[in-house]
Protein backbone atom coordinates (compact mmCIF):
# COMPACT_ATOMS: atom_id res chain seq x y z
CA UNK A 1 0.00 0.00 0.00
CA UNK A 2 1.04 3.61 -0.58
CA UNK A 3 1.12 4.30 3.16
CA UNK A 4 3.95 1.82 3.51
CA UNK A 5 5.77 3.18 0.49
CA UNK A 6 5.96 6.72 1.83
CA UNK A 7 6.99 5.81 5.41
CA UNK A 8 10.51 7.24 5.09
CA UNK A 9 9.32 10.71 4.17
CA UNK A 10 6.74 10.86 6.93
CA UNK A 11 9.01 9.69 9.73
CA UNK A 12 11.77 12.17 9.05
CA UNK A 13 10.81 15.80 9.75
CA UNK A 14 12.44 18.29 7.41
CA UNK A 15 13.09 15.42 5.00
CA UNK A 16 15.33 16.49 2.14
CA UNK A 17 15.89 14.23 -0.84
CA UNK A 18 19.45 13.07 -1.43
CA UNK A 19 21.18 13.20 -4.79
CA UNK A 20 19.25 10.03 -5.64
CA UNK A 21 16.27 12.34 -4.98
CA UNK A 22 14.05 10.17 -2.82
CA UNK A 23 13.72 6.79 -1.20
CA UNK A 24 10.68 4.57 -1.14
CA UNK A 25 11.85 1.08 -0.38
CA UNK A 26 15.30 -0.31 0.24
CA UNK A 27 14.93 -4.04 -0.18
CA UNK A 28 15.38 -5.89 -3.43
CA UNK A 29 15.46 -9.66 -3.43
CA UNK A 30 18.24 -11.33 -5.44
CA UNK A 31 15.65 -13.09 -7.54
CA UNK A 32 13.94 -9.85 -8.53
CA UNK A 33 17.18 -8.29 -9.75
CA UNK A 34 17.27 -10.78 -12.58
CA UNK A 35 13.71 -9.89 -13.56
CA UNK A 36 14.48 -6.44 -14.89
CA UNK A 37 12.78 -6.19 -18.24
CA UNK A 38 14.87 -5.22 -21.22
CA UNK A 39 12.44 -3.28 -23.34
CA UNK A 40 11.96 -3.82 -27.03
CA UNK A 41 9.95 -1.73 -29.46
CA UNK A 42 7.46 -3.60 -31.59
CA UNK A 43 7.70 -3.18 -35.35
CA UNK A 44 4.31 -1.43 -35.29
CA UNK A 45 5.61 1.23 -32.90
CA UNK A 46 5.41 4.86 -34.09
CA UNK A 47 8.81 5.49 -32.52
CA UNK A 48 12.09 5.63 -34.40
CA UNK A 49 15.02 4.24 -32.43
CA UNK A 50 18.22 6.26 -32.61
CA UNK A 51 21.53 6.29 -30.76
CA UNK A 52 23.01 9.46 -29.30
CA UNK A 53 26.70 9.83 -28.52
CA UNK A 54 28.04 11.96 -25.70
CA UNK A 55 31.62 12.04 -24.51
CA UNK A 56 32.75 8.39 -24.26
CA UNK A 57 29.31 6.79 -24.02
CA UNK A 58 26.21 6.30 -26.15
CA UNK A 59 22.56 5.70 -25.32
CA UNK A 60 19.39 4.75 -27.14
CA UNK A 61 16.55 7.21 -27.61
CA UNK A 62 13.10 7.00 -29.18
CA UNK A 63 11.70 9.72 -31.42
CA UNK A 64 8.14 10.37 -32.59
CA UNK A 65 6.61 13.36 -34.41
CA UNK A 66 7.15 15.66 -37.36
CA UNK A 67 10.74 16.06 -38.47
CA UNK A 68 10.80 19.87 -38.49
CA UNK A 69 8.60 20.42 -35.42
CA UNK A 70 9.77 22.01 -32.17
CA UNK A 71 11.47 19.34 -30.05
CA UNK A 72 10.59 18.12 -26.58
CA UNK A 73 12.76 15.74 -24.55
CA UNK A 74 10.43 13.49 -22.51
CA UNK A 75 11.91 12.08 -19.30
CA UNK A 76 10.83 8.83 -17.71
CA UNK A 77 9.38 8.08 -14.30
CA UNK A 78 11.40 5.79 -12.05
CA UNK A 79 10.03 2.76 -13.91
CA UNK A 80 12.15 3.44 -16.99
CA UNK A 81 11.12 3.71 -20.64
CA UNK A 82 7.84 1.84 -20.24
CA UNK A 83 4.35 2.01 -21.75
CA UNK A 84 3.34 5.15 -19.83
CA UNK A 85 6.21 7.38 -20.84
CA UNK A 86 5.75 6.22 -24.44
CA UNK A 87 2.05 7.11 -24.16
CA UNK A 88 2.99 10.59 -22.93
CA UNK A 89 5.55 11.12 -25.71
CA UNK A 90 3.12 10.03 -28.40
CA UNK A 91 0.43 12.35 -27.03
CA UNK A 92 2.90 15.25 -26.93
CA UNK A 93 3.80 14.66 -30.58
CA UNK A 94 0.12 15.10 -31.49
CA UNK A 95 -0.67 18.22 -29.46
CA UNK A 96 -1.61 21.39 -31.29
CA UNK A 97 0.53 22.02 -34.37
CA UNK A 98 2.69 19.04 -33.36
CA UNK A 99 5.96 18.46 -31.54
CA UNK A 100 8.88 16.13 -32.08
CA UNK A 101 9.21 14.09 -28.89
CA UNK A 102 12.38 12.25 -27.89
CA UNK A 103 12.70 9.82 -24.96
CA UNK A 104 16.31 9.24 -23.84
CA UNK A 105 16.83 5.84 -22.22
CA UNK A 106 18.37 6.90 -18.92
CA UNK A 107 18.40 3.30 -17.60
CA UNK A 108 20.16 1.89 -20.68
CA UNK A 109 17.47 -0.63 -21.58
CA UNK A 110 16.16 -1.69 -18.17
CA UNK A 111 12.60 -1.28 -16.92
CA UNK A 112 11.42 -1.87 -13.34
CA UNK A 113 8.50 -4.29 -13.16
CA UNK A 114 7.56 -3.45 -9.58
CA UNK A 115 8.24 -0.79 -6.94
CA UNK A 116 11.35 -2.49 -5.54
CA UNK A 117 12.94 -2.84 -8.97
CA UNK A 118 12.11 0.75 -9.93
CA UNK A 119 13.65 1.93 -6.65
CA UNK A 120 16.77 -0.10 -7.30
CA UNK A 121 17.16 1.32 -10.80
CA UNK A 122 16.64 4.89 -9.64
CA UNK A 123 19.07 4.48 -6.74
CA UNK A 124 21.68 3.38 -9.25
CA UNK A 125 21.12 6.32 -11.59
CA UNK A 126 24.03 8.69 -12.19
CA UNK A 127 22.07 11.94 -11.88
CA UNK A 128 24.82 14.15 -13.23
CA UNK A 129 25.18 11.69 -16.10
CA UNK A 130 21.42 11.86 -16.69
CA UNK A 131 21.68 15.64 -17.06
CA UNK A 132 24.40 15.08 -19.65
CA UNK A 133 22.05 12.67 -21.47
CA UNK A 134 19.40 15.39 -21.47
CA UNK A 135 21.79 17.98 -22.90
CA UNK A 136 22.90 15.55 -25.60
CA UNK A 137 19.24 14.83 -26.43
CA UNK A 138 18.43 18.53 -26.72
CA UNK A 139 21.43 19.07 -28.97
CA UNK A 140 20.47 16.09 -31.15
CA UNK A 141 17.00 17.55 -31.70
CA UNK A 142 18.45 20.97 -32.54
CA UNK A 143 20.82 19.35 -35.03
CA UNK A 144 17.96 17.41 -36.62
CA UNK A 145 15.30 19.94 -37.53
CA UNK A 146 14.05 21.42 -34.24
CA UNK A 147 14.91 25.11 -33.92
CA UNK A 148 13.88 25.19 -30.27
CA UNK A 149 13.68 22.38 -27.72
CA UNK A 150 11.91 21.98 -24.40
CA UNK A 151 12.18 19.35 -21.67
CA UNK A 152 9.39 17.66 -19.76
CA UNK A 153 9.30 14.79 -17.30
CA UNK A 154 7.24 12.96 -14.72
CA UNK A 155 8.18 12.15 -11.11
CA UNK A 156 11.92 11.39 -11.33
CA UNK A 157 11.83 12.91 -14.80
CA UNK A 158 10.05 15.98 -13.45
CA UNK A 159 12.91 16.62 -11.03
CA UNK A 160 15.41 16.16 -13.86
CA UNK A 161 13.41 18.54 -16.05
CA UNK A 162 13.75 21.31 -13.50
CA UNK A 163 17.44 20.46 -13.07
CA UNK A 164 17.87 20.87 -16.83
CA UNK A 165 16.53 24.43 -16.61
CA UNK A 166 19.46 25.17 -14.30
CA UNK A 167 22.23 23.01 -15.76
CA UNK A 168 21.49 22.83 -19.50
CA UNK A 169 21.69 26.25 -21.19
CA UNK A 170 20.50 24.70 -24.48
CA UNK A 171 16.98 24.16 -23.03
CA UNK A 172 14.37 26.69 -24.16
CA UNK A 173 11.44 25.74 -21.88
CA UNK A 174 10.52 23.21 -19.18
CA UNK A 175 7.30 21.59 -17.99
CA UNK A 176 7.75 19.41 -14.90
CA UNK A 177 5.23 17.04 -13.35
CA UNK A 178 5.36 16.26 -9.62
CA UNK A 179 9.08 16.28 -8.93
CA UNK A 180 11.64 18.74 -7.51
CA UNK A 181 15.42 18.17 -7.69
CA UNK A 182 17.54 17.93 -4.58
CA UNK A 183 19.58 21.01 -3.71
CA UNK A 184 22.69 18.88 -4.31
CA UNK A 185 21.72 18.43 -7.96
CA UNK A 186 20.31 21.85 -8.88
CA UNK A 187 18.93 25.01 -7.28
CA UNK A 188 15.74 26.18 -9.06
CA UNK A 189 16.56 29.73 -8.00
CA UNK A 190 19.25 29.52 -10.70
CA UNK A 191 16.85 28.40 -13.45
CA UNK A 192 17.58 29.91 -16.87
CA UNK A 193 14.65 28.57 -18.93
CA UNK A 194 10.92 29.23 -18.31
CA UNK A 195 9.43 26.59 -16.00
CA UNK A 196 5.86 25.38 -15.62
CA UNK A 197 5.24 22.80 -12.88
CA UNK A 198 2.27 20.61 -11.93
CA UNK A 199 1.50 18.96 -8.59
CA UNK A 200 -1.37 17.06 -6.98
CA UNK A 201 -2.88 18.53 -3.84
CA UNK A 202 -2.98 15.10 -2.16
CA UNK A 203 0.56 14.07 -3.14
CA UNK A 204 2.22 12.85 0.07
CA UNK A 205 5.72 12.46 -1.31
CA UNK A 206 7.11 14.74 1.39
CA UNK A 207 9.97 16.97 0.31
CA UNK A 208 9.74 15.88 -3.32
CA UNK A 209 6.29 16.55 -4.74
CA UNK A 210 3.90 17.39 -1.92
CA UNK A 211 2.24 20.80 -1.67
CA UNK A 212 4.99 22.12 0.61
CA UNK A 213 7.63 21.15 -1.94
CA UNK A 214 5.55 22.76 -4.70
CA UNK A 215 5.28 26.04 -2.79
CA UNK A 216 8.99 26.02 -1.97
CA UNK A 217 9.70 25.52 -5.67
CA UNK A 218 7.47 28.48 -6.48
CA UNK A 219 9.50 30.71 -4.17
CA UNK A 220 12.74 29.52 -5.75
CA UNK A 221 11.43 30.16 -9.27
CA UNK A 222 10.25 33.60 -8.22
CA UNK A 223 13.79 34.37 -7.09
CA UNK A 224 15.21 33.16 -10.42
CA UNK A 225 13.51 35.94 -12.39
CA UNK A 226 12.49 33.61 -15.24
CA UNK A 227 8.84 33.17 -16.33
CA UNK A 228 7.19 30.42 -14.29
CA UNK A 229 3.88 28.85 -13.34
CA UNK A 230 3.16 26.38 -10.52
CA UNK A 231 -0.20 24.60 -10.65
CA UNK A 232 -1.70 22.49 -7.86
CA UNK A 233 -4.63 20.22 -8.71
CA UNK A 234 -7.24 19.73 -5.96
CA UNK A 235 -8.17 16.15 -5.15
CA UNK A 236 -5.25 14.67 -7.09
CA UNK A 237 -2.36 12.59 -5.80
CA UNK A 238 1.04 11.65 -7.23
CA UNK A 239 1.28 10.54 -10.87
CA UNK A 240 -2.19 11.84 -11.73
CA UNK A 241 -1.25 12.18 -15.41
CA UNK A 242 -1.04 8.40 -15.84
CA UNK A 243 -4.42 7.68 -17.43
CA UNK A 244 -3.87 4.61 -19.59
CA UNK A 245 -5.69 1.39 -18.55
CA UNK A 246 -2.35 -0.17 -17.59
CA UNK A 247 -1.34 2.95 -15.69
CA UNK A 248 -4.61 3.10 -13.79
CA UNK A 249 -4.21 -0.55 -12.82
CA UNK A 250 -0.70 0.09 -11.54
CA UNK A 251 -1.85 3.16 -9.63
CA UNK A 252 -4.60 1.13 -7.98
CA UNK A 253 -2.08 -1.52 -7.00
CA UNK A 254 0.02 1.15 -5.29
CA UNK A 255 -2.98 2.50 -3.39
CA UNK A 256 -3.25 5.68 -5.45
CA UNK A 257 -6.75 7.00 -6.12
CA UNK A 258 -8.23 7.20 -9.61
CA UNK A 259 -8.40 10.95 -10.13
CA UNK A 260 -10.58 12.78 -12.60
CA UNK A 261 -9.72 12.90 -16.28
CA UNK A 262 -10.47 16.64 -16.30
CA UNK A 263 -7.38 17.48 -14.23
CA UNK A 264 -5.08 15.61 -16.60
CA UNK A 265 -6.66 17.30 -19.62
CA UNK A 266 -6.31 20.73 -17.98
CA UNK A 267 -2.64 20.01 -17.32
CA UNK A 268 -2.12 18.93 -20.93
CA UNK A 269 -3.79 22.13 -22.10
CA UNK A 270 -1.45 24.20 -19.96
CA UNK A 271 1.50 22.14 -21.19
CA UNK A 272 0.58 22.80 -24.82
CA UNK A 273 0.14 26.52 -24.24
CA UNK A 274 3.49 26.81 -22.42
CA UNK A 275 5.53 24.83 -24.91
CA UNK A 276 3.90 26.52 -27.90
CA UNK A 277 4.65 29.96 -26.42
CA UNK A 278 8.32 29.33 -25.76
CA UNK A 279 9.23 26.94 -28.56
CA UNK A 280 7.71 28.88 -31.44
CA UNK A 281 10.54 29.88 -33.75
Amino acid sequence: MLAAIFTTSRLIPNFKPSLSTFSLVRTLSPSSASRFQVRSMASSSPFKKIQIQREDTAFDAYVVGKEDAPGIVVLQEWWGVDFEIKNHAEKISQLGPGFKALIPDLYRGKVGLDVAEAQHLMDGLDWQGAVKDIRASVNWLKANGSKKVGVTGFCMGGALSIASSVLAPEVDAVVAFYGVPSSELADPAQAKAPVQAHFGELDNFVGFSDVTAAKALEEKLKASGIPYEVHIYPGNAHAFMNRSPEGLKRRKGMGLPDEDEASAELAWSRFQSWMTRYLSA
